[in-house]
């Protein structure tokens, strides 16, 4: 199950955010997202668990705790979307 963990602090790192979801089971990738320019952590990311028991109970357990300060947010990812083409208008 692909997991979305939002309101992260800036400074975590993906140690930190990996310990945290391997006390609910097995994580099989983690990608905490980073702004390109200045390196630093966005404040959001997505754990993938392959064990959909583990991971539902990683986000009952971890959603809304708390994180360095900060109340986390954390629930199934969901599908991104396609992108519609960009199309110009026409006169």
């Amino acid at each position: 199950m692909n997991i979305y963990v939002g309101q992260l602090p800036y400074s975590v790192t993906e140690e930190e955010l990996r310990e945290m979801f391997l006390q609910y089971g097995e994580v099989s990738s983690l990608n905490l997202i980073m702004d390109r320019y200045s390196g630093q952590s966005k404040g959001f990311g997505f754990i993938e668990m392959p064990n959909n028991s583990e991971a539902d109970q990683a986000i009952k357990g971890l959603n809304k705790s708390m994180m360095k300060g900060r109340e986390i947010k954390v629930n199934q990812a969901e599908e991104r979307r396609k992108k519609k083409p960009y199309r110009s208008k026409r006169y």
